[in-house]
């Protein structure tokens, strides 16, 4: 096996990976990535122990135990490009040899878990309601930059939503990466489950109209009337397609579960997205405490 270069693979003095801060030894077997730093402590309150604390940059992490089950829970930032970062070094950490800089023989499959916000698509998945994403569906183009296929029910249902939308390469060339259904099967009570689409912005990327003008100005239209076959776009935000797509080509097992704040159709905004996100946390640790151990 080649070794990595320094350049590619940035460890510090301390041995640890350089965006995220962390050691190999210091994550858990399953990770929870949230976007705002400040919500990593809302969920750490919850545990029964904490015994690593990182920050860097907009990267904190916590890990700990709930109950005898080891958890990390990790602030991504805002983006696909964060999500970059968060997942090739996630890997790294579990599956590169911080010594020899080489791929370890043996890989290791995280269990990798977005708990996050997110705006619907559907009048009929209201503000503070749950959504589990079926499918993280790319127009960022992070994943363009990686060797990927589609199969061809994948590349059947892309090309459909990209005659819909008519998104025809003026602004991306769409990707679709389904959640993994070891995770997604202990997410259905209390959940909404269809597409989301992830976004490489927050205005303009979402049909959001202030001051200037958008390219797409029917976009909301389009996503919420697609359908094929049996399914729908759910909601959308900007950060599950990058990690189900990076996931799905690192053998990691991903899923993004997301509190919902805004409704688009509707003109709705959640009155307390906080509490929302909190009940959000509490549900995803009960289900989380019930998951047999991989």
């Amino acid at each position: 096996m080649s070794r990595i270069a320094e350049s590619e693979l940035i460890i510090t003095p301390r041995g640890a990976i350089y965006h995220l801060d962390l050691r190999p030894e210091e994550i858990a077997g399953t990770v929870v990535t949230v976007g705002d730093p400040d919500r990593v402590k809302e969920f750490s309150k919850h545990f029964d122990s904490i015994e690593v604390k990182k920050q860097h940059r907009e990267f904190v992490t916590h890990t700990g135990y709930v109950g005898k089950k080891r958890l990390t829970v990790l602030s991504s930032g805002i983006g696909p490009d964060n999500i970059d970062i968060v997942m090739n070094e996630l890997d790294a950490l579990a599956n590169i040899d911080f010594e020899s800089r080489q791929i370890k023989p043996k890989l290791t499959a995280l269990n990798i878990i977005r708990v996050g916000t997110s705006g619907s698509l559907q009048a009929d998945v209201p503000v503070d309601s749950f959504v589990a994403s079926t499918h993280g569906l790319g127009i960022d183009n992070l994943l363009n930059f990686y060797r990927h296929e589609h199969n061809d029910g994948d590349r059947e249902l892309l090309q459909s939503f990209i005659t819909h939308t008519q998104m025809h390469g003026q602004m991306s060339q769409p990707y679709i990466s389904g959640a993994a259904s070891s995770l997604i099967k202990h997410f259905v009570k209390d959940f909404h489950q269809g597409i989301t689409v992830t976004c490489p912005g927050f205005y303009g990327p979402q049909g959001r109209i202030l001051r200037l003008g958008i390219r797409n100005p029917d976009l909301i239209n389009r996503l919420t009337d697609f359908r094929f076959g049996q399914h729908r776009i759910t909601n959308f935000e900007m950060e599950t397609s990058a990690i189900y797509g990076l996931g799905k080509l690192l053998g990691h097992n991903c899923l993004a579960v997301n509190a919902i704040v805004a409704n688009r159709v509707k003109k709705e905004f959640s009155k307390d997205g906080k509490a929302a996100v909190e009940r959000l946390i509490v549900r995803f640790l009960e289900i989380f405490s019930g998951m047999a151990s991989s």
